[in-house]
């Protein structure tokens, strides 16, 4: 690959056959003059949960998008195992249609609209909404929308899956509902998660590992050694959010 030469998405299966939900080597991203990304290695282990945190502007939704085939690098190479999947902040739910028929849009190609739905309504009693699953989209709380997203992002069967702070806008409660839904998909699943986040304690209380991205590179990979499930009350919470926060410049 030649150095103006942009990336394209790979599966790792034709390319190695090590274990790996995603891969990037060597990955940058400029917006004119400006590098976001600069030179990135970075490998998410298959079933492994993977934070990634850093200061506004540093460069995680740019990652994010890349990884989920809605951005282009500028130089570098991506690997992704299977098709990944991405849930937002916003639940970008359609609103003239169904529950349903939005989740079962996230269902790959070829299409089958009967089994589509059957897989969709099967996803929605996984994330407690099978009572909505005939509701319209502005009907639902904040909450019940958010997990109507993770189940459409869940439909596909995705070996990774991408979050772009997808709690961000929740209240403290539904918040904790929503980490203890995923970690259960999860562990259900096993599927590779990035988490953008801005929230270090949400971070450590997810992740198996965290990353800090400062300038458009790793500055600092820190594995999460504690047992689920994780209360961001315990010491050894407060011990990791300590550090990362001065990771992070914030003493």
């Amino acid at each position: 690959m030649t150095a103006a030469a942009a990336t394209t998405v790979t599966p790792i299966s034709a390319r190695s056959a090590r274990v790996a939900a995603a891969r990037i080597t060597a990955l940058s991203r400029r917006f004119g003059e400006r590098t976001v990304l600069d030179g990135m290695d970075l490998e998410i282990g298959a079933g492994e949960i993977v934070a990634l945190v850093g200061r506004s502007g540093s460069g995680k939704s740019t990652l994010l998008r890349i990884l989920g085939a809605l951005d282009t690098a500028t130089r570098g190479e991506v690997s992704v195992e299977g098709r990944p999947t991405i849930v937002f902040q916003e639940p970008r739910l359609i609103p003239w249609q169904p529950v349903v028929r939005n989740v079962a849009l996230g269902r790959p190609k070829p299409r089958n609209r009967r089994a589509d739905e059957r897989a969709a309504r099967d996803l929605l009693a996984e994330v407690g909404l099978a009572e909505r699953a005939d509701a319209w989209p502005l009907t639902l709380s904040g909450g019940e929308a958010q997990r109507a997203a993770l189940a459409r992002a869940l439909v596909a069967e995705p070996t990774l899956l991408l979050l772009d702070e997808p709690f961000g806008a929740l209240d403290a409660l539904t918040r904790l509902t929503m980490h203890e839904l995923l970690l259960r998909l999860h562990a259900q699943r096993e599927f590779g998660v990035l988490l953008v986040t801005h929230d270090v304690l949400e971070a450590i209380t997810l992740a198996d590992r965290v990353l800090v991205l400062d300038d458009g590179r790793i500055a600092a990979d820190v594995p999460i050694e504690l047992p689920r499930p994780r209360t961001a009350a315990a010491p050894e919470v407060a011990e990791y959010a300590t550090h990362l926060l001065a990771l992070l410049g914030v003493h």
